[in-house]
């Protein structure tokens, strides 16, 4: 297992990215067989900068101390903010992103679809 405080928490946040846009898809498949134009539009209930910053205030309570370090080293990480989003909320969903990346690369998949429960549990879709 490598080290994972020697990842750059931006490196985290670009393998959590894509774990989460999974999570989402997968989500959005087992909800139902739809096109996937609709798809595409379903998943940006979840996938926005706003949006995941959100999410971030209800998983935030369930988070273990080693998850909380990795969510703020995401979070504090400097970065370029796209114009899309805020300052705060994009800060804010790189965190989470890191978070996601940690966990996936800890191999803790079951921990992984507990807080995108917890996150975007109660997204109707």
């Amino acid at each position: 297992m490598p080290n994972l405080n020697e990842y750059s928490p931006l490196v985290l946040a670009y393998l959590g990215d894509v774990v989460i846009e999974l999570a989402v898809r997968e989500k959005l498949v087992r909800a139902g067989n739809i096109p996937p134009e609709k798809l595409h539009s379903k998943s940006l209930l979840f996938v926005t900068a706003s949006v995941q910053s959100k999410a971030v205030e209800n998983i935030l309570p369930h988070l273990t101390e080693t998850e909380t370090e990795f969510y703020k080293r995401g979070r504090n990480a400097k970065s370029r903010t796209p114009k899309s989003a805020s300052a705060i909320d994009y800060r804010r969903a790189t965190g989470m992103e890191c978070l996601f990346g940690y966990l996936y690369i800890s191999d803790n998949k079951d921990r992984i679809k507990e807080l995108f429960e917890i996150a975007f549990g109660d997204i109707i879709i």
